[in-house]
């Protein structure tokens, strides 16, 4: 009963602190939120909490604030994430809905979701070799040129001009085209390009040697691994209090893109949400930065992960919803193609 009790302490000391961005005493403790109890279980209750290093005073007649490791006891604790309001899921949708290639989805992802946490937000372009080859189109130009078309689990397509020395007919044309596919279709990047140089003693001739090492070129493609989008840098100014401790170095993380990677760690499938706060993060410098992030991608795979990054005082419950659920509406476009 007294360890709920203190859990409820700590929960609206965390969620005054989050809105008012003001130490939190007692007396406020009482005044805004039905505990049942008398401000001096309120402040016994907080004395506790302080002394297992759940809350903190910064200054001698100033309230108490979270600490990383209260933060931590009130996310863990959470007995739900915060389900997201009809007109968030609405905009969610409404804005997504109309992008019209990966890139697009990438940028409006980043444009939803710091609007939506009022946070730095973070979105991984899908990673080519967690993907798997969707299909294989040949499209003859002329009977010297053709078209290939590779088209990735993860949404991105690909197209590249292959010029023959020989004419090609269509029969040979469908053939390769079924080859290729056999080949390709359905597996992850590595096992891809294996299979389609498997193809060439099978399928012999000028024309499959010229398709299949144009495809291969492409898989073995990895520059997309490090490509990233980030938006709403400019929400840290509404932490101005905390600029040298949070901001500043979280302004200069953002210029690097190999940081937020590492920031947002691997992605994680199964909805599953990752809270990092404060120390638990890989850098020090970044110590007063919490993550929350997500992997996404089609048929609960995850190739990519999602997210945002800003000082720990932020509102956990709400920025997890807003998190899973981006990730959830990326993964269903990428899903349908």
């Amino acid at each position: 009963m007294q360890e709920e009790r203190r859990l409820a302490v700590l929960r609206a000391i965390v969620e005054d602190y989050v809105s008012t961005e003001e130490p939190v005493g007692s007396k406020a403790l009482v005044e805004r939120h039905g505990l049942g109890v008398s401000p001096a279980t309120v402040r016994n209750d907080m004395a506790a909490l302080e002394e297992e290093g759940f809350i903190t005073q910064p200054h001698t007649s100033a309230g108490r604030v979270p600490t990383d490791k209260g933060y931590r006891l009130f996310v863990d604790r959470l007995s739900t994430v915060k389900p997201m309001s009809a007109a968030e899921r609405k905009a969610i949708s409404t804005f997504l809905d109309g992008a019209v290639d990966l890139d697009d989805v990438v940028q409006r992802s980043v444009r939803t979701l710091s609007q939506l946490t009022r946070q730095v937000a973070v979105v991984q372009y899908p990673t080519l070799s967690r993907s798997t080859v969707r299909h294989v189109e040949l499209v003859a130009l002329s009977p010297t040129r053709l078209l290939a078309v590779l088209i990735l689990s993860t949404g991105r397509v690909e197209q590249r001009v292959v010029e023959l020395d020989a004419p090609i007919t269509d029969e040979d044309l469908a053939d390769l085209r079924l080859a290729v596919n056999r080949a390709a279709t359905g597996a992850v990047i590595a096992d891809a390009v294996t299979a389609l140089r498997a193809v060439v003693p099978v399928v012999d001739g000028e024309a499959t040697r010229s398709v299949v090492e144009v495809l291969v070129e492409v898989l073995v493609d990895h520059r997309s691994d490090e490509r990233i989008a980030v938006g709403g840098a400019a929400n840290l100014a509404r932490y101005g209090d905390s600029f040298d401790s949070a901001v500043r170095p979280l302004l200069e993380a953002l210029e690097e893109h190999v940081v937020l990677l590492k920031l947002l760690g691997e992605a994680s499938t199964g909805g599953a949400v990752t809270v990092r706060i404060g120390h638990e993060g890989p850098y020090q410098e970044l110590s007063a930065t919490s993550v929350v992030a997500t992997g996404y991608g089609p048929r609960d795979e995850a190739v990519a992960t999602l997210g945002i990054v800003g000082p720990t005082r932020m509102d956990y419950p709400g920025t997890m919803a807003a998190v899973r659920a981006v990730a959830r509406y990326v993964s269903r476009l990428l899903d349908e193609g």
